[in-house]
C-alpha cells in the first residue's frame, strides 16, 4: 500500500503531503497570497489524487507564481545573475592561491571524502525529527553524537529510526545518495560541456545521464518540465512549489572544488546550475556553498569562509540575513544548543516546507562549521545532531571542512569504513574511487585554467 501511494505521488505535480508548500512559499517570498488564500485553502482540502482536483491545483500554481509583491516586503531577491551581482555586499579580502599542486590535491580529496562521510553520518536519520533522533541516541548510549549511528533494535523501534546504513551495515563504500550523485554530476557537466557550459547543458545532461526517480523536489519538477519542453529559466518556476528548497544547495560542491581561490567564478558556475530548478534563495544556497568551497582553498578561517560565500549573494536577501544572524550568535558566545534551538524556533521541523528549505538547512550547516571548531567529527556531528535535512547538512559541512583543512585533518575512523569508494546512480559511475575523483577534479581545474 505504501509503495502504491509513493508511485502515485510521483505522477503528481502537487502531492497531498506537500500541498501547503506553495502557501508558505508565496508568503515568504513577499507575494500577496491573500488574493487567493480562501480558494487555495479550499482546494488543498480536496482529494489531490482526483485528476480534476489535480488539474485545478496546477492551474492555481500558474496563478500564485504571478501574484503581485506586497508593498511592505523588505527584501530584494533577484534570480538573474546580473541582478544578484548588483545586490551583493562587501566581502572579506582573500589571499591568492599559493598551495602547491600536491596540497591542492589533498584539499580536493579532503573535500570529496569529507562530503561522503558527512553524508553517510546523516543518512540513517534523514526525515527523523530532532526529538526522536535525540531520544534514540540517549537510549542507545550514543549521546552526544560522536560517530556513525550504531544499531540498537529496541531504541530504533521506539523512536522509529529505520535508516540505512548504520555502522554495521556500511558496505565498504559510501552508498548511493543524491547528495553525492550531484557532486559527480557537476564534474561531468564541466567535463562534457567545458568552462562555458550553459543552464540548458545541465538540463541536457540530466536527461541523458540521471534517472528521473533519483531526483527529488525541485529537481524532479524541473526534470518533468524539460521533458515537456519547458526550458530554463522557466523550468525553475513553472508549477514548482520547491523553488527555494535545498536541492540546488546540495549540487554546489564540485563547482567550488574546481575553482580553488575563485569564489566569484564558483558562484557563477553554481548559478548556471541552480537556475534550471530554483529561484531566489534556492539559487543563493548553491552560490553560497560553491563560493565557500572556493574560498576554503585560500583560508582556513571558518567565519571568513562563510562571509566569502555570503559576498556572492544579495545582501538584501533572507538568506544573507539568516546566515549573518547565526554568525552574530557565534560571536556573541552563545552555545551551539542555544543557536540550534533558535533555528528550530524559527523553522518548524514538523512542516515539510521548513524541513526542506534552503535557508533553514544553511543555518544548520553554519552552526556545524562554526561550533565544530576545526575538528572534523565535531563539525559533521554538530550539523547532523541538529536534525532537519541531516545527510545534506552533514555532507556540506564535511565538504567545506575538507577543502579548508585537507584530508590529513580527517581521522581515519571516519574514512576507513567507506574504503575510498563511492557508489552512485550516475551513468558511467556505478562505483568509483574517491581518490580518483579528486585526481580528475585537479586535472579538470588545470584544463579549464582555474589553477
Amino acid at each position: 500500500m505504501a509503495e502504491d501511494i509513493i508511485n502515485r505521488w510521483n505522477c503528481l505535480a502537487v502531492a497531498p503531503h506537500d500541498a501547503g508548500f506553495e502557501r508558505q512559499q508565496c508568503i515568504d517570498e513577499g507575494r500577496d497570497f491573500s488574493l487567493v488564500a480562501e480558494e487555495y485553502d479550499a482546494l488543498v482540502k480536496q482529494d489531490l489524487f482526483d485528476p480534476k482536483v489535480q488539474g485545478a491545483m496546477q492551474a492555481m500554481l500558474d496563478r500564485t507564481v504571478k501574484l503581485p509583491m506586497r508593498k511592505d516586503y523588505p527584501y530584494v531577491e533577484p534570480s538573474d545573475l546580473e541582478g544578484i551581482r548588483k545586490a551583493r555586499g562587501k566581502g572579506p579580502a582573500l589571499a591568492a592561491l599559493t598551495l602547491t599542486r600536491d596540497e591542492i590535491k589533498k584539499r580536493m580529496y579532503g573535500a570529496w571524502i569529507g562530503r561522503c562521510c558527512g553524508c553517510l553520518l546523516g543518512k540513517p536519520v534523514e526525515c527523523v525529527q530532532r526529538e526522536n533522533q535525540w531520544g534514540f541516541l540517549k537510549e542507545a548510549g550514543q549521546w552526544p553524537l560522536t560517530y556513525y549511528f550504531r544499531r540498537h533494535p529496541a531504541a530504533q523501534e521506539k523512536y522509529k529510526i529505520g535508516g540505512y546504513p548504520m555502522l554495521e551495515s556500511i558496505p565498504g563504500a559510501m552508498v548511493c545518495d543524491d547528495d553525492t550523485n550531484y557532486t559527480v554530476i557537476g564534474l561531468n557537466i564541466l567535463k562534457n560541456y567545458g568552462r562555458d557550459f550553459k543552464p540548458i547543458d545541465v538540463a541536457h545532461y540530466w536527461h541523458c545521464s540521471v534517472p528521473l526517480l533519483q531526483t527529488c523536489t525541485a529537481e524532479r519538477v524541473a526534470y518533468r518540465n524539460f521533458a515537456n519542453l519547458i526550458m530554463p529559466p522557466a523550468s525553475a518556476s513553472y508549477r514548482n512549489i520547491y523553488r527555494e528548497a535545498i536541492g540546488a544547495q546540495i549540487r554546489a560542491d564540485f563547482f567550488g572544488y574546481v575553482c580553488p581561490g575563485h569564489p566569484e567564478l564558483a558562484a557563477e558556475f553554481a548559478w548556471r546550475d541552480a537556475s534550471i530548478s530554483h529561484v531566489k534563495n534556492g539559487i543563493y544556497g548553491e552560490m553560497w556553498v560553491a563560493a565557500m568551497l572556493a574560498a576554503a582553498f585560500v583560508t582556513d578561517d571558518i567565519p571568513t569562509i562563510i562571509e566569502a560565500g555570503l559576498a556572492q549573494i544579495p545582501a538584501t536577501s533572507r538568506f544573507y540575513e539568516a546566515i549573518q544572524k547565526v554568525l552574530g550568535w557565534y560571536r556573541a558566545g552563545i552555545t551551539v544548543d542555544e543557536a540550534q534551538d533558535r533555528i528550530h524556533a524559527e523553522w518548524d521541523e514538523k512542516q515539510g516546507y521548513c524541513w526542506v528549505h534552503a535557508i533553514s538547512n544553511a543555518m544548520i550547516v553554519t552552526t556545524g562549521l562554526l561550533w565544530g571548531r576545526g575538528d572534523y567529527g565535531m563539525t559533521i556531528c554538530t550539523a547532523v545532531q541538529a536534525a532537519l535535512d541531516t545527510d545534506c547538512n552533514g555532507a556540506t559541512a564535511g565538504s567545506v571542512f575538507g577543502a579548508a583543512f585537507g584530508v590529513d585533518r580527517i581521522d581515519a575512523r571516519w574514512t576507513d569504513p567507506i574504503n575510498d569508494t563511492l557508489q552512485t546512480s550516475v551513468a558511467g559511475y556505478p562505483s568509483v574511487r574517491i581518490s580518483a575523483l579528486a585526481d580528475e577534479t585537479l586535472e579538470l581545474a588545470e584544463r579549464i585554467k582555474t589553477i
